[in-house]
């Protein structure tokens, strides 16, 4: 399971859990817990904004069917022998104005706030081109325990990593991941 996952969208960007199984991986739509403009700052900056959201575990969903997952609209899922090709890439980030003080920390720490975006191509039930685009953002539940002996890009970089590392075991062996 990836607990988080961050998916843009153009009226605001929604958070997933990954569930991943030998067949598909299934894009389960979090419980919105914070505003649209903190969600599209902890994909800029690579960093969850609010801390007191606990990651979902499997335990979570041992009551409910995969059936179930797959059948609400509110999920995404991707069958695995459908996926064509997996990217993992850094994401560029454009800053404005308003990203000023984020900047001025950025350049206090000496810190670079890397975020990792994974572009995931598939063909959907039409056998149309599609992909989805994610961004690697761990809850601070996470983050926080991590950060009194990494430093951030470390942390942020082992979450991108491990999310790459889970989804290779189970896609098949023709998908090629990037690093960029």
């Amino acid at each position: 399971m990836i607990h988080r996952v961050i998916v843009s969208d153009k009226k605001f960007p929604k958070e997933y859990a990954i569930l991943v199984t030998d067949t598909r991986s299934i894009f389960i739509r979090q419980k919105k817990t914070r505003r649209s403009f903190v969600l599209r700052g902890e994909m800029k900056w690579g960093t969850a904004l609010v801390t007191d959201v606990e990651p979902k575990s499997l335990e979570d969903y041992e009551q409910t069917s995969l059936e179930s997952l797959t059948a609400d609209p509110a999920n995404l899922t991707v069958p695995h022998n459908a996926v064509t090709s997996l990217e993992m890439r850094k994401g560029e980030r454009k800053l404005h104005w308003y990203d000023f003080m984020m900047w001025l920390e950025m350049r206090k720490t000496g810190h670079k706030f890397q975020v990792y975006e994974f572009v995931m191509s598939y063909k959907d039930r039409a056998n149309l081109d599609t992909w989805i685009s994610f961004y690697m953002v761990p809850l601070g539940a996470y983050f926080k325990p991590r950060r009194e002996t990494q430093s951030r890009d470390t942390i942020l970089r082992e979450y991108a990593m491990d999310a790459l590392e889970t989804l290779q075991k189970v896609l098949p062996a023709r998908i090629l991941s990037q690093q960029d």
